[in-house]
This record gives C-alpha cells, structure tokens and sequence, in this order.
C-alpha cells in the first residue's frame, strides 16, 4: 500500500514567474477564473464530452480523458439505467439527449490557474517509504500538475494533452482544463481538519444528495448509490478487493465517515508487505494511501476510501476494500451518514 510516483507532465512547471498584470489579485483565492486569450476554438472528442457531462450528473467516469475505457462504459450503463434508456453502454443519440437536458455545456475551459492553489504547499520529493512518509507534516500534492489534474477529474497527461508539453504552469497561467465548475463550499463553521478547501480544490460541492444505501457490485466495478425510493441517483467506479484479500461479500453498516483521516499503517494487515516494518501513522492529505477520506464500515479494518493513485481505479487491485478517486470519495462521504447500509455483492 505504498505509494507510486506519478509522472510529472508538464516539463517548464514553474520555472518562470507570471507577469504581475495576469496574477489574481486575492492571492488565496482556489476559483478558477475564465482566460481571455487568442488560444484556437478547441474541437473536444464526443467521449470527452461525454465524461464531463456524466461527472456533472453524478455517474462519474473515473479520470477524465477522453477514453472509452471500462469505467467510462460503466458510466453510460448506469446514467442509462437511471434515465430509463437501453443499457447499451455506449453513446447512442438517446443518451446524448438525455446528458444534454437541452444545456450547452462545453468539454473544456480555459481558465487562469489562481494564486491560492498554485502556492501548494507541495512536497516534490515525495517518498515511496511509509516510513519515510511518516516524517512529513502533510502528504500533499508533489506539484502543481497533479494538484490540478485532481481538481479537473483528469490526469497530467490529459493536461498536456489539452495544452502543450512546453505550456507554463503558474499562478496567473491561461490553462485548458476539462470544465469541473467551481463549487461554493461554506466558510464558516468549525472546520479543524480543512475538509472545506478540500472540497473546494476537488471540484466537489458539499451538497449531495443524500443516499440510502450504497451497493459495491464486483462484476460491475462500482459503487452505486440509491435514494430512498430505491432509484439509482449515483455511481462510481471502483476498486475492490483481490485474491488474497476479497471483497467481504454481504451487508454491512456505515459507522461513520473521517475526512482528511490520519492513517495507521499496519504492515501486519496487508499480505505484501514485510511483517519487519514498523506500524507508523502518516498524516492526512491528497496522497495518503487512503486519499482524502475514510468511510468506515461494520466489517472490521474495511473502508470505502480515496487513493493517491486515481488512474488506477479500475484497473488494480485493492487490499479488500473500496478504492475510489479523491473526488468522487469525496462526494460519497458528504452523501453517507453513520447507519447507511452498505451492501457488497458479486
């Protein structure tokens, strides 16, 4: 449960400083603002579109990138079963209606990368070591790029791949970015762990629809959450379980939900790790092996949780629990409470 580095993307990443005129003027502020620049109309692929439009509705597709990767189709095969259209798992003239609801959303924005999340604070030297990562005050973000691929759904090659390998990124910066809003996240309140900001540098907005119940279907690869009229309003995919650690199959309970957790890390508990490591406790943030929140569960020492690693969801394998990306655990902890039935099925 170590955790991997990350390929920086954009090779210039702040190696200059922007000009003082195109610096926001509230130097904490995490908004996004809108570019003015010469930049070409941008022609997005429909798929690309399409993850956007179904991460605004809830039916996320993972990391945005314009794919059609499997948990891109399961978020067609959901949206359509929710919307009462043929579970075709693909783009049909239907679903693109359906994601529309007769609004113009564009795939990408450009906008200006705000001062307030360009100055971190990042930790370039992240280390692998639990150990090690133990030592720090926080397990934040290794740069700018990977803060803001987390907080536009997507991944640092996606970035490049909307801008260019020599773009600049900076406080000030005209960027091209997957179009995740702003959300308004309230400042007042008590608030000793940040849960607030991040939100805020997630893109998740702290009002969610409330769920009844979450459903973790193996054969699918998602989380699913459900309304208290047993409609399908939600879904994420996941990570779950593996050969030496299965999903524990039945149903279980919600205890409670801890945003931005300290985790304990027991190499005891996890098969591939040496027994001769030392327990430690690592502090919270981004790229904690459990990301930015921890739901726990009934079933002993069995969480649904975030990741530091969110182009793997789908794709790897978990120590038991359920991995999702920061962002959309983010959003499943502000939709649960302790007491949700959380039922795991093959």
């Amino acid at each position: 449960m170590l955790v991997a580095g990350c390929n920086a993307a954009l090779d210039r990443e702040g190696s200059e400083k922007a000009p003082a005129a195109e610096v926001a003027a509230d130097s904490d502020t995490l908004r996004f603002e809108d570019a003015k620049t010469d930049a070409a109309p941008f022609a997005a692929p429909p798929t690309l579109r399409a993850q956007v439009l179904l991460d605004h509705l809830g039916f996320s597709p993972g990391v945005i990138d314009g794919r059609e990767g499997q948990s891109y189709v399961a978020a067609l095969r959901g949206f359509q079963n929710a919307r009462g259209i043929e579970e075709s798992g693909k783009l049909d003239a239907a679903t693109e209606e359906a994601l529309l609801q007769g609004r113009d959303i564009p795939a990408t924005r450009m906008v200006v990368i705000p001062a307030g999340f360009a100055k971190g604070p990042f930790v370039p030297a992240f280390p692998k070591d639990a150990a090690d990562q133990a030592k720090l005050p926080a397990l934040g973000y290794r740069n700018l790029t990977e803060a803001l691929a987390e907080r536009f759904h997507t991944t640092p090659e996606t970035l490049v791949a909307l801008n260019s390998p020599s773009t600049l990124v900076g406080a000030g910066r005209p960027f091209r970015v997957p179009n995740i809003p702003d959300v308004d996240v309230p400042k007042t309140g008590d608030d000793p762990r940040g849960w607030n900001g991040t939100l805020e540098r997630l893109g998740v907005a702290p009002e969610q629809l409330a769920a009844a119940k979450v459903v973790v279907d193996k054969s699918e690869g998602v989380l699913k959450v459900y309304d208290d009229a047993d409609r399908l309003v939600a879904q994420f995919p996941a990570t779950m379980g593996s050969q030496h650690d299965p999903l524990p199959i039945g149903t279980w309970k919600i205890k409670g939900v801890s945003r931005n957790p300290d985790f304990h890390y027991n190499p005891k508990l996890f098969w591939d790790v040496s027994n001769d490591k030392d327990a430690v406790m690592l502090k919270p943030g981004p790229n904690s092996p459990v990301g930015v929140a921890w739901i726990d569960l009934s079933k002993p020492h069995y969480g649904i949780h975030g990741t530091s690693e969110p182009h793997t969801i789908g794709r790897a394998e978990s120590h038991g629990c359920v991995r999702l990306t920061n962002w959309d655990a983010a959003r499943v902890a502000q939709m649960v409470k302790p007491g949700t039935p959380a039922i795991f099925q093959n």
